[in-house]
């Protein structure tokens, strides 16, 4: 289940996503200090809370905990807008509302993934 990540939540995420390697809290950790004073314990509980909400898995190494993401950025982003347009009352309202919000170019790309969905024959339904 994807759900809207807070921030510090989604500063992790960002960190855990550009890798292409199972980290551990204290790697996060040191990459954000960069940015802001945090301590060891509130990045490993937020990464502790990601794993809970099924976004992050972890394994033991050692005497510590190896995370990675259950899913790429991709997925997770249209896992949630996935959740969020089934907690709509009208999916065909939402959907045009969001259309209407999104630029030309990114309507067209969206167009192209959708016809290239179609399958063969069923040109008729355009």
């Amino acid at each position: 289940m994807a759900s809207q990540l807070g921030e510090l939540e989604q500063l992790v995420m960002d960190r855990i996503w550009s890798r292409d390697h199972p980290v551990a809290v204290r790697e996060v950790l040191e990459d954000l200090q960069r940015e802001r004073v945090l301590a060891y314990t509130t990045v490993m509980t937020v990464m502790d809370n990601l794993r809970r909400k099924g976004v992050l898995t972890r394994k033991k190494a050692g005497r510590a905990f190896l995370y990675r993401p259950a899913q790429t950025r991709e997925q997770h982003a249209a896992a949630f807008m996935g959740e969020v347009l089934a907690g709509s009352r009208d999916r065909q309202v939402t959907l045009l509302h969001f259309l209407e919000q999104i630029p030309a170019h990114e309507a067209a790309r969206l167009r192209e993934a959708l016809d290239a969905r179609r399958p063969e024959g069923n040109e008729a339904s355009r």
